[in-house]
């Protein structure tokens, strides 16, 4: 009779200085491997349970919780040891939630394309791999599908660290109804890519503008009489310039692979901090996560003092404000308004207790969304 083939069980490692065996070693992460596989497939189960006792629903996006995602990704960074990062195990969890999530449907996320754009990027970095994008040819076109039902969910870019506010984004808020349900950070790096990859045969650069400003120092002193020209994206740039050796984009790295471009030189951003903030758009208000984040916008009546009446509340009240600008109202000539964001939740004191105050002063408040603070 065969002997039975004895498992590996978790041990410790080798004493410093010993050296370990390496059949040992890898039977000991065969074990390991083993037993992840089994407790990921426990989660998914329980998952499954979790819809079930939520009852039957319309669709995917029903099942969906950024408060409880967020909940789950500050406790997998508050109990990391190490060796992995905060980012590497976020992550990893993300793409696990992803995966239990889409077993009763994949959300569908709507995003600025073409295939390969930072938007695209932020929709796999909040949402996970299980998520079906939907490439749109416009921010405002995203909005659309959203408010249509077409997508559960969008993501819109919003502001970049050095050169400021996305202001489409900002006015699509002034006239859609949709609420604004979490935040993506992203590190942007940006690289010349063309199909030949040699910078002597560039004539002409598309890049959406954004990417023209983020890169413009560089870009000064290496390809100061190139024509540059502007697309809605940088993927949409690099779409359009692997047609030719004389052109070449700037976009990140994903979509040189997705077009089949070469890398030139890169990263060629002007600031090392170079990161884009993303909003998640939908159409429902969510739960407070214990760490959240409101944004505002705020029409104010034509008077002394009257943005001060507005701030004065939530600053009585200790609330950090980490953002303010205003926009053009449409249909109403030199009158403004104002996006803010504020720490806190709008069901949560004090925010709830300093917005109550501001509108008995009979200026209109519309909370656009209070969501989760971005999670690295």
């Amino acid at each position: 009779m065969a002997a039975k083939k004895q498992e590996a069980k978790p041990g410790k490692a080798a004493k410093v200085g010993t050296q370990p065996d390496l059949a040992d070693v890898r039977a000991q992460i065969d074990g390991l491997d083993r037993r992840i596989q089994e407790l990921i497939a426990e989660r998914a189960q329980w998952a499954h349970q979790v819809g079930k006792a939520k009852g039957k629903l319309a669709a995917a996006v029903d099942y969906y919780r950024p408060e409880r995602e967020a909940q789950v990704l500050r406790r997998v960074v508050d109990r990391n040891d190490g060796p992995l990062s905060d980012e590497e195990l976020v992550r990893l969890f993300r793409e696990i939630m992803s995966a239990c999530l889409a077993q009763q449907e994949p959300l569908k996320i709507g995003y600025l394309g073409p295939e390969g754009t930072f938007s695209q990027q932020a929709v796999y970095k909040h949402f996970g791999h299980s998520a079906h994008g939907l490439p749109m040819a416009s921010i405002e076109e995203v909005f659309q599908e959203v408010s249509a039902g077409s997508a559960d969910f969008g993501v819109v870019p919003v502001e970049n660290s050095g050169q400021g506010t996305i202001q489409v984004t900002l006015d699509m808020f002034l006239t859609s109804p949709l609420r604004i349900c979490g935040e993506v950070e992203l590190r942007v790096h940006q690289f010349l890519l063309s199909r030949s990859g040699r910078i002597e045969d560039v004539e002409r650069i598309f890049a959406h503008p954004q990417a023209f400003a983020q890169c413009s120092g560089w870009l000064r002193q290496h390809l100061p009489r190139v024509e540059k020209i502007p697309t809605s994206s940088n993927a949409e740039g690099a779409r359009r310039a692997r047609s030719a050796d004389d052109s070449a984009a700037i976009a990140g790295e994903s979509a040189g692979q997705v077009y089949a471009l070469k890398k030139i030189a890169g990263p060629i951003e002007d600031r090392s901090d170079n990161t884009t903030r993303f909003l998640v758009i939908g159409r429902s208000a969510f739960p407070p996560s214990g760490h959240d984040r409101t944004s505002l916008l705020v029409y104010i009546r034509d008077r002394p003092g009257a943005l001060y009446g507005v701030l004065e509340p939530l600053a009585r009240r200790g609330i950090s404000m980490s953002r303010i600008e205003s926009r053009p109202e449409h249909g109403h000539k030199w009158q403004y308004a104002f996006f803010i964001d504020v720490a806190g939740h709008c069901e949560e004191s004090p925010l709830k207790d300093a917005l109550a105050e501001v509108g008995e002063k009979g200026d209109e408040v519309r909370v656009l969304g209070s969501y989760p603070v971005a999670i690295l």
